[in-house]
């Protein structure tokens, strides 16, 4: 292993060697993932005007979302192994410089076909921000990584949905193109900014690239962990997806009648929600991360009860979006904990392999939308994403009662009591 840098930095191999992560390199490091994410949702808001512009279908609109989720899913698999192999500054990097120009493909698209093409295209190689969350945890101390995943997850979550606010406002002063435009400059900034700051980290691993795609596949027969990890995060993520692919149809409808640029403002309420993140992370360092994967996913089941009234009740609407937004972060930032824990030269292939798992479930709840909206209005989305929300508390709750069920039983033994002494 090889690490070049300007100051001492910790191997994947040897965490506990850990020299701490500047706190402005990790804030750079967290926009950045927000930044880069972003693109990813810029048409969530826009998906009735993309409809009427290119004159798509809603069903084919709401493909636009399952693009990017199933771009994002294969990037996860055929990019995110590559840092251990290259150097993770420039792979970071050039990944960036890569999504500026799919999102400059999507903006000219003058095709459903196209910007379904560049959709997929710049969410591929927008996995730079799971590499840029792999390197902040080689970067921070051991007893700091709860917070540290925290904090990068909480730039990454609060991009996504500003996203939605940011693609809402610009398109009525420039169109839905317009969007895309400004997502690629500030991509194409951000790719300097990392260039210039980031330390050079280089922890090859030995193997051949199909090797390290077999390791990476193989990950979820040798590690049960992830098996579990990975199904709760793709039942969460698609409920999660449900909700804010399917609350645009809802916005726009006849109860609402909404404008893109208000409902892109309706994002601003799940970033509420990313507080929780952080303070997820913190007591996950204090040993708690079973705990709070057990109220993210309580959460999400209360949070689909109240969203279920949100056809008719803003408010209802706005609290069931908080909740779910803080169950979801909570219950992924203790998977991504329990990962990280488990072997650290391992980490960019489980965080590979979850990733992935955790994104196909995206793009299922995205694709499932369409169906549900279809079939049951807003009422079909509610019931769809509290069946999914439901799923993932019964899952926690069954790996959690033969944790309960092999701890060793504590006998009570009965002291006697002192007798006089002679």
């Amino acid at each position: 292993m090889t690490v070049t840098a300007a100051r001492p930095l910790p191997s994947d191999n040897t965490p506990e060697s850990g020299s701490g992560l500047p706190p402005g390199l990790l804030l750079l490091m967290s926009v950045a993932t927000g930044l880069i994410v972003a693109g990813n949702y810029f048409a969530q808001p826009l998906l009735d005007v993309i409809r009427h512009d290119l004159g798509l279908s809603t069903g084919t609109a709401a493909l636009i979302v399952t693009a990017a989720q199933a771009g994002y899913a294969l990037g996860l698999i055929l990019l995110l192994p590559l840092a251990d192999l290259f150097e993770r500054r420039r792979l970071a990097v050039t990944l960036f410089g890569a999504t500026a120009v799919f999102l400059l493909v999507s903006g000219t698209a003058g095709s459903g076909v196209v910007l379904l093409a560049g959709t997929a295209l710049a969410a591929f190689t927008s996995v730079a921000a799971q590499v840029l969350v792999t390197f902040a945890v080689a970067l921070s101390d051991p007893e700091r990584r709860g917070r540290v995943v925290g904090t990068v997850m909480s730039g990454l979550l609060i991009g996504s949905l500003l996203a939605r606010t940011v693609a809402g406002l610009l398109s009525e002063f420039g169109g839905w193109r317009a969007v895309y435009w400004f997502g690629a400059a500030v991509l194409a900034l951000v790719a300097v900014a990392l260039w210039r700051t980031l330390p050079t980290l280089h922890t090859p691993v030995g193997m051949s690239y199909p090797a390290l795609l077999r390791s990476t596949a193989g990950l979820f027969r040798t590690q049960p962990v992830l098996r579990r990890r990975a199904t709760l995060g793709a039942l969460s993520m698609a409920s999660f997806t449900m909700f804010w692919t399917g609350v645009t149809f809802l916005l726009v409808g006849s109860g609402y009648q909404w404008s893109e640029a208000t409902i892109g403002l309706f994002g601003l309420v799940g970033i509420a929600g990313t507080a929780a993140t952080p303070v997820a992370g913190r007591l996950a360092d204090r040993g708690y991360v079973h705990h709070v994967a057990g109220v993210g996913a309580a959460l999400l089941v209360v949070a689909w009860v109240a969203l279920a009234a949100g056809g008719t009740s803003l408010f209802a609407l706005i609290a069931g979006a908080i909740a779910l937004t803080v169950g979801q972060q909570s219950l992924l930032n203790s998977n991504q904990n329990m990962l990280y824990a488990l072997a650290p030269e391992l980490r960019n292939r489980l965080n590979s392999a979850f990733m992935t798992v955790f994104f196909l479930g995206g793009a299922a709840g995205s694709a499932l939308t369409a169906v549900a909206w279809s079939w049951g209005g807003w009422i079909g989305v509610s019931a769809a994403g509290g069946a999914l929300a439901t799923a993932t508390l019964l899952l926690w709750a069954a790996e959690r009662v033969p944790a309960r069920s092999t701890r060793p039983l504590r006998r009570r033994t009965r002291v006697p009591a002192a007798g006089p002494r002679p």
